[in-house]
């Protein structure tokens, strides 16, 4: 199942790839396995893919804990301060910061085991208040600076979560808006800093894509309703 799914969400993110003129290639497709038992994972690395996001730290530590040696662990969930070592045992990227003080755990415990993590900013395009994510630019700018001082978190770009509308215009303008800022701060801090826009999910994803994703996050269209 995971295998057709794969090749029906393949045949849509090239579409999108062609009405938006972009190469396929610059675009990673991240398997969203949060809820999923090792069963499904293990589907979905047999079916080729590599990429993989989990929401919780010590829920994705034991799924992953000596399986799928060639799998990239992203956490796509809050991360509370009394779980950042584990996440930075465990996580190639952490793409859900968007606070300080987690900055500064993370810092931290990257520090204490020696090892670089990367990191995006996550930021609430959608202005809702359930959501979490940075709201205004001058704590933008403030995350930015603390992530490139350290010499442990490296910073690779930024990520939204839009909501969860069939508004397209309402879309738009939350990838859009993660787009032109992603360029704005490329601009000042360097394009190595920028290069990764995650957004995109099952609902939406062809739209992210034509405004500019290059990273879309996939669950229920890979792996089925939960």
């Amino acid at each position: 199942m995971i295998q057709e799914n794969l090749e029906r969400i393949e045949e849509r993110l090239e579409a999108a790839c062609i009405r938006a003129g972009r190469r396929r290639e610059n675009l990673r497709l991240m398997a969203v396995s949060k809820t999923q038992p090792v069963e499904k994972i293990q589907e979905a690395y047999d079916a080729g893919l590599r990429l993989f996001g989990e929401n919780r730290v010590y829920e994705a530590a034991e799924k992953f804990d000596g399986r799928f040696p060639e799998a990239e662990l992203h956490l796509i969930g809050h991360i509370q301060r009394n779980k950042a070592q584990k996440a930075v045992e465990i996580a190639e990227c952490i793409q859900s910061v968007d606070a300080l003080r987690t900055v500064n755990a993370l810092d931290r415990y990257a520090a204490e085991l020696d090892r670089k993590v990367a990191v995006l900013i996550e930021i609430n395009t959608g202005g809702e208040t359930a959501k979490q994510g940075v709201r205004g630019e001058g704590e933008l700018h403030s995350l930015i600076d603390t992530i490139l001082e350290s010499r442990y978190l490296e910073l690779r770009g930024l990520m939204t979560m839009a909501p969860f509308t069939d508004d397209i215009a309402v879309l738009r303008r939350c990838f859009r808006s993660l787009h032109t800022l992603g360029q704005k701060f490329s601009e000042s801090y360097g394009n190595s800093h920028f290069e990764v826009l995650s957004m995109g999910m099952t609902n939406d994803f062809e739209i992210a894509v034509e405004e500019g994703s290059s990273l879309v996050r996939i669950g229920t269209a890979l792996f089925g309703t939960r």
